[in-house]
Parts: structure tokens; C-alpha cells; sequence
């Protein structure tokens, strides 16, 4: 039997998959059987292109569905207790400057299931987040990204 991956997350971030489920089960579901059912009553399927589309969609529906519920039975929250505020570890908001330039970034380490780097949310298994893992405020790291090395200074850990 293989063992299930265990999928890190906020309880706000499971909230908004469970969200994301229900809205995907009871709206997204019922849009998508509706297309299919329009493009049904066009006649000929080999050469409907609706209807090709309608059932792509419906395949990407229930994947994501299954996707979701297998994100939140495996789901393994992070509580704000279990938090080190010294070190830099999945939960932590990190604010570091990059080196010599000064620019500062904030990022919170998440897991994978709700990261969303728009929101400031970086992946657990990101090269930035692999590399700050463990460091104190004040050290300096090397983070090696696909664009480069980028060397930085971590300023707060929240």
C-alpha cells in the first residue's frame, strides 16, 4: 500500500479548499453537465467541438475535485503554537533583504496545497523557502533559483 503525502497547511488554507470543494461540487458540477447537455442536443458529436470542450472541462472538475479531497484528508495544520518565532520553519513570515541592493521581501512559508506567490505564499518545497529553512535573523544565504543565485539577509521572522 502506498503511503499517502501529507499536504502542510494553515487551517485558513484547508477553510479555503473545503470552500473551493463545495463550490466546485454544487456549481461548477452542475454548469458543466448543463454545457455537455447543450452540446448533446447540437446532433453529431465526432464533430462537436462544444462538446469536446464541455467534456475536457468536466474531466479538469473532477480532477481537481479529486485532487481537493485528497488534499484535505491528508492534511497535516499547522498550528500557530507549534511555531519557532527564532528560526525559520513552515508557518514562519519571513522578511529578508537581498544583498548588496537592499530590496525587501516578505514571504510566508506554506505548504504546497495553498501556495500563491501574487499573495505572498511560497511553497514549502520552493528553492527560496528550502534554503531559509533553520537560518535566525541576521544570517545571510545563498539561494540558488532557476534565474541565479540571489543572496540574502534575513531581517524578521513573524
Amino acid at each position: 500500500m502506498a503511503i499517502e503525502k501529507e499536504f502542510p497547511m494553515t487551517l485558513a488554507g484547508k477553510e479555503k479548499l473545503e470552500q473551493e470543494l463545495e463550490q466546485l461540487k454544487t456549481v461548477k458540477r452542475k454548469e458543466v453537465v448543463e454545457r455537455i447537455k447543450i452540446a448533446r442536443s447540437f446532433g453529431d458529436l465526432s464533430e462537436n467541438s462544444e462538446y469536446d470542450s464541455a467534456k475536457e472541462e468536466q474531466a479538469f472538475v473532477e480532477g481537481r475535485i479529486t485532487t481537493i479531497e485528497n488534499m484535505i484528508r491528508n492534511a497535516k495544520i499547522i498550528s500557530e503554537d507549534e511555531l519557532d518565532r527564532d528560526t525559520v520553519s513552515l508557518g514562519s513570515s519571513v522578511t529578508f533583504i537581498e544583498l548588496p541592493d537592499g530590496e525587501e521581501e516578505t514571504y510566508t512559508i506554506v505548504g504546497s496545497a495553498e501556495a500563491d506567490p501574487f499573495e505572498g505564499k511560497i511553497s514549502n518545497d520552493s528553492p527560496i523557502a528550502k534554503s531559509l529553512f533553520g537560518k535566525k535573523v541576521g544570517d545571510k544565504v545563498i539561494v540558488q533559483t532557476p534565474g541565479g543565485e540571489m543572496n540574502v539577509q534575513i531581517v524578521t521572522i513573524k
